[in-house]
C-alpha cells in the first residue's frame, strides 16, 4: 500500500502511532492508557505531521499476536478510522514488525518471539522449508519449533526465560534484541509492501494463546 499512511500498534507493549510517506513522525504511550488516550495520541501525531485524517491514503495496524487488550484496542481504532474515512486498511503481523525492526530478513533459520503474558509466548520459525508458528507455555511452544541439539538458530525478541529454554535445545543461539525504533514506524515499512484488504471487516486479529476461561464460582 502506497501513499500517506497512518500506522497503529497495541500488541507489542506500548500503544504506538506513526504518520508519513517517507520518514514517519511517531509517538507512543503506555499500553495501559491506550483506551483512554489512544485517539488523542493519533490526533496529536496527525497534527504534528501537518495532516488530517482526510489527507491519508490508508491505515495500517498490527494484527498480533501480542498483548490481548492492546491488540483489541488498536484493531478497533484502525477499523473505525478506516471505515469512517473510507480508507484502505492493511494488517501487519507482529512477527513481521519485529523482523523488520532489526533487519532480520535473510537470516535463517530464525525464531521470532512475541511475549503476550508471563510464561506464554507465540513464536514463528522461518527456515528453508517455510514458516511455522506455535503458541503456548514457553517449553511446549519451543518444542514444536526447535529440534533437540539444533546447531544454530537466530532468535529475535526473546526474553530471558526463552533464552534459558532454548539453551537446553540448541547448541548455538544468536539472540537479537528487539529494536529501539518506534514499533509503528517498522509497521509502516512492512505495510508498504503489503496489499490492502478488500474490506476493513475482513481484518482478523491473531490473539495467539488466549487466557484460559474461568467459570464463575
Amino acid at each position: 500500500m502506497t501513499g500517506l499512511l497512518l500506522g497503529l500498534d497495541g500488541a507489542l507493549g506500548d500503544f504506538s502511532a506513526a504518520v508519513g510517506d517517507g520518514a514517519p513522525l511517531a509517538q507512543s504511550l503506555d499500553g495501559t492508557h491506550a483506551l483512554e488516550g489512544g485517539l488523542g495520541l493519533i490526533q496529536d501525531v496527525l497534527e504534528a505531521s501537518g495532516h488530517a485524517l482526510t489527507n491519508l491514503d490508508g491505515v495500517a495496524v498490527g494484527t498480533g499476536p501480542g498483548r490481548f487488550t492492546g491488540l483489541r484496542i488498536a484493531v478497533s481504532f484502525a477499523k473505525a478510522l478506516a471505515l469512517g474515512a473510507r480508507l484502505p486498511l492493511v494488517g501487519v503481523s507482529s512477527f513481521d514488525i519485529l523482523d523488520e525492526s532489526v533487519g532480520a530478513d535473510g537470516r535463517t533459520p530464525r525464531l521470532t518471539i512475541v511475549s503476550g503474558r508471563p510464561g506464554v509466548i507465540c513464536a514463528r520459525r522461518i527456515d528453508a522449508s517455510g514458516a511455522r508458528t506455535a503458541c503456548g507455555p514457553v517449553s511446549s511452544a519451543l518444542a514444536r519449533l526447535v529440534e533437540p541439539a539444533e546447531k544454530s538458530l537466530t532468535v529475535i525478541g526473546a526474553t530471558e526465560d526463552v533464552l534459558v529454554a532454548l539453551g537446553e535445545r540448541a547448541s548455538s543461539v544468536l539472540p537479537i534484541a528487539s529494536g529501539t525504533e518506534n514499533v509503528a514506524v517498522a509497521l509502516l515499512r512492512v505495510a508498504r509492501r503489503s496489499r490492502p484488504l478488500l474490506s476493513a471487516h475482513a481484518l482478523r486479529a491473531d490473539y495467539g494463546e488466549l487466557p484460559a476461561a474461568r467459570l464463575p464460582s
